[in-house]
């Protein structure tokens, strides 16, 4: 499996990065990319997909809260969508 970030998450992941810099603590900020990078190996080992959506093949997790991550397997690929603030 490999994973492809799309332009959107990858500017998506670097807002939630830099909103939390500035509205929480430097902790929130390793919570987000440490919880970031247990999903996405928990997506490589592929044993486990998230919550279907209403959207085909789309499937989503929750990384905290208030950030959910989009994404979607094809084949030997896992693409990421966003990382939507909710």
């Amino acid at each position: 499996m490999e994973i492809i970030w799309s332009p959107q998450s990858k500017k998506d992941y670097w807002q939630n990065i830099d909103y939390l810099e500035a509205e929480w603590t430097f902790k929130d900020v390793i919570n987000f990319i440490e919880k970031v990078d247990q999903t996405l190996n928990l997506l490589l080992q592929n044993n486990i997909e998230f919550i279907s959506t209403n959207y085909k093949n789309i499937n989503k997790v929750v990384i905290l809260k208030q950030i959910t991550l989009y994404y979607r397997i094809n084949n030997d690929k896992i693409e990421l969508l966003r990382f939507w603030n909710t």
